[in-house]
């Protein structure tokens, strides 16, 4: 047999789910409350009853069977009376308030086993009949308000006359009868609350499910700028929605970055392949001298250590800028490898005219990839003195490394000609070559990588012109964590 097509759905299927445990819990917790009170109101009863069966029996050793059947007609006429009922040997009524009773139960001495039926003294013929189940008046006679039970304690006296107590059970069953019914209406109200359950909150997240799936199409159809529908509330599918777009996102960037690494590739390399195929050209174009052929040789090995320099710049970035790198990380001293690239650049300053000195550098020691650390420092600082060089007055860079609130700070600031503000954010895209820096060599990637070593440990890349110069900060976290890869 095959579900109705709502019950194929989560949340019609949650609000089934709950309506069964909300009813068999109630169930459970009705019957049990009911059998309680039931328990609970028929031990009063038999307790009342025995206190007044004690009354009974002091009054009959006192004065006998006269005084007891004096006592009983008093108790009898009173407002709420208990059942009072004596009787002969052989089951005779003589005085009481009961004027019949089912029979069998006047045999029995003590507790009776179950209740009983019985009629008290003032009710209708109809009435009579129709507790007997006599003729017509058996279907005709109201049923409710004639039948009584009870439950009754019966005596042998020792004249064996038979005295019998007892209470009517009106009370717990009409108890039990509220009971029932308040557990029909509860039953009723949760029906109705799973209905209203599903059609209020299970619409509502179906309606959501399928804007979701809707916008999830438009994106694998190709639409990566389109993202999922958050509205607000902060629930579970605003949580998802939201980490959905964030990689989304991140997925977009990435795609734009290749298509701009492509578009790059085909754009800034041209150039120097177009050089070696000339100067190959050129060389075999004209006479065969060993001297021309180890020059054009010479050159174009030179070029192609520049074009594998540049693939490999690329790759290391992509890698780095995708989270996937096979580098592997150590405690390292950032201070000793400050002092070693300051060290290996002093002679490359020195002749282009340009002061290169270390400034304050404190001690400190994070868990980084040596190489890694030193490659980006040593393209900063490259930089820093290509585009100082020339620029007038005292040319100078300097190299500093402090603890400061936002982490480990290691700062290259010159006084060189600078970048415009407008141009910082571009500075560090890849291949991007201000018109400053066409006339000096270079493929672009310096910034770039220094960049995505940063972000590979966690850390980021900063750069604010000053009057004069540039200020390159690449910040490490406080607490010098990374991201670990495997």
């Amino acid at each position: 047999m095959r579900l109705p097509a709502v019950m194929k759905t989560t949340a019609a299927r949650l609000s089934a789910l709950f309506l069964v445990l909300f009813a068999l819990c109630a169930a459970v917790l009705v019957a049990y409350m009911s059998s309680l009170s039931v328990r609970m109101l028929t031990q009063q009863t038999q307790d009342t009853i025995m206190a007044e069966m004690q009354g009974l029996d002091s009054a009959y050793r006192r004065g006998g069977l006269p005084m007891l059947v004096r006592v009983v007609e008093v108790r009898s006429r009173q407002p709420g009376a208990n059942l009072y009922l004596i009787a002969d040997p052989n089951g005779r009524i003589l005085s009481g308030n009961v004027e019949s009773l089912e029979p069998g139960v006047l045999e029995i001495q003590g507790w009776t086993e179950r209740p009983f039926a019985y009629r008290r003294y003032g009710e209708s013929e109809a009435a009579r009949r129709a507790l007997r189940g006599e003729g017509e008046d058996a279907a005709a006679a109201p049923q409710e308000p004639n039948r009584h039970r009870a439950l009754a304690l019966v005596l042998r006296l020792p004249n064996q006359m038979i005295l019998l107590v007892g209470r009517d059970l009106g009370e717990p069953e009409q108890f039990r009868d509220i009971v029932n019914r308040a557990l029909v209406l509860a039953f009723g109200m949760m029906g109705v609350g799973a209905f209203l359950i599903w059609f209020l909150v299970g619409r509502r997240a179906l309606k959501r499910i399928d804007a979701v799936s809707q916008a999830s199409s438009r994106i694998m159809g190709g639409d990566l700028t389109g993202r999922l529908p958050v509205t607000g509330s902060g629930d579970e599918f605003d949580r998802l929605s939201e980490n959905l777009n964030v990689m989304l996102s991140r997925i977009a960037r990435l795609n734009d970055g290749l298509k701009q690494v492509s578009d790059n590739i085909a754009h800034d390399l041209k150039t120097p392949l177009t050089r070696l195929r000339n100067r190959a050209e050129a060389a075999l174009a004209g006479k065969p001298k060993t001297a021309e052929y180890r020059a054009a040789l010479e050159a174009t090995i030179a070029e192609s250590d520049q074009l594998i320099r540049t693939f490999n710049a690329i790759l290391m970035i992509s890698r780095l800028e995708a989270g996937y790198s096979a580098e592997q990380t150590a405690p390292v001293d950032l201070a000793a490898i400050v002092a070693d690239v300051v060290e290996l650049y002093e002679p490359a300053a020195e002749a282009v005219g340009v002061g290169l000195r270390a400034g304050a550098v404190a001690a400190a020691t994070i868990n980084a990839n040596r190489e890694l650390v030193g490659q980006a420092l040593s393209n900063v600082v490259d930089n820093a003195i290509k585009y100082s060089a020339g620029s007038g007055g005292a040319p100078s860079v300097s190299v500093s490394l402090a603890r400061k609130p936002e982490g480990l700070v290691l700062e290259v600031a010159d006084n060189g000609p600078g970048i415009a503000p407008e141009d910082i954010e571009r500075a560090t895209e890849r291949f991007v070559r201000l018109e400053r820096s066409r006339s000096q060599p270079g493929s672009g990637l310096g910034l770039s990588l220094a960049r995505a070593v940063m972000e590979f440990h966690g850390g980021r890349l900063e750069l604010s012109p000053q009057n004069p110069g540039l200020s390159v900060r690449m910040i490490f976290p406080g607490d010098s964590r990374r991201h670990d890869e495997a």
